[in-house]
C-alpha cells in the first residue's frame, strides 16, 4: 500500500488500516466470486485503489455529500473513496448481484458505516445525489440517460454537482456524442506510474 501513501500521506491511522486490509479481503473474495481479473489482483493498489482515488484528486467531496457509484463491480471506485471521505455517504449499485455481495462483505469487514450497496440497475435507483461516479461502464451518452435525473439541486462541494467518470484512451468522439460540456483531468499528470499514461477523470457538471 506504499503507493497509496505516496500520493495520500495524510491518511488517519484508521484509514491506513482499512487500506492495508484491502489486499487480503479482495484476494479472499476474488477466489469465491471473480470481480477482479486474476492478473490484476497483485496490482490491486495501483490499478484499482489508486485509480479510484484519482477522483479524490479532482474533487474534495464536502461532508454530508451523497455519492452514487454506478456499475461498481467489486466496489470501485466507491470503496476506496468511502475510505478517503468518511463523512460522505456512498451508495454503490451494480446489476450483478454476486458483485454486490462482495461489496457488502468487504465494506462490513472494513467497518465502512458510510457505504450502502444495492443490486439494481442505475436507472431504477431511488433518491438524489450530489455526484455520480463510475469507472468506464459504458459510453457516456447512454450513461447520461441512466442518471440524468439523479442529482440534488443543492451544492455542497466547490465543484458543481455532476459526473466524475474514470476512463482511458481518446475520448473526444465519445464526449462530443454525449453533447455536454466537460473537463478532462489527465491522471498521468498526477500519478507517475505507467499504468496512468492514458487514464483520465471526466467531469461533467449537471
Amino acid at each position: 500500500m506504499d503507493i497509496i501513501l505516496k500520493y495520500f500521506p495524510d491518511l488517519s491511522s484508521d484509514q491506513k488500516k482499512q487500506v492495508a486490509a484491502l489486499q487480503e479481503l479482495y484476494t479472499f473474495w476474488n477466489n469465491q466470486i471473480n470481480v477482479i481479473s486474476r492478473k490484476d489482483i497483485d496490482a490491486l493498489y495501483e490499478k484499482h485503489v489508486l485509480h479510484s482515488l484519482g477522483i479524490a484528486k479532482v474533487c474534495e467531496f464536502a461532508p454530508g455529500s451523497k455519492i452514487l457509484d454506478v456499475g461498481t463491480g467489486g466496489g470501485f471506485p466507491g470503496i476506496p473513496l468511502a475510505i478517503m471521505f468518511p463523512e460522505v455517504h456512498f451508495h454503490l449499485v451494480d446489476s450483478i448481484g454476486k458483485k454486490i455481495k462482495v461489496v457488502q462483505e468487504v465494506a462490513k469487514a472494513l467497518g465502512l458505516i458510510n457505504l450502502t450497496a444495492e443490486h439494481e440497475r442505475a436507472e431504477n435507483v431511488k433518491g438524489k445525489f450530489d455526484f455520480v461516479v463510475s469507472r468506464a461502464v459504458t459510453r457516456m451518452k447512454p450513461f447520461l440517460g441512466w442518471i440524468h435525473d439523479k442529482f440534488e439541486k443543492r451544492q455542497l462541494s466547490e465543484l458543481y454537482n455532476g459526473i466524475l467518470y474514470l476512463k482511458g484512451g481518446d475520448l473526444e468522439e465519445e464526449l462530443a456524442e454525449a453533447g455536454r460540456s466537460y473537463q478532462l483531468t489527465d491522471l498521468s499528470e498526477i500519478f507517475d506510474e505507467e499504468f496512468f499514461e492514458t487514464k483520465k477523470v471526466v467531469y461533467i457538471p449537471m
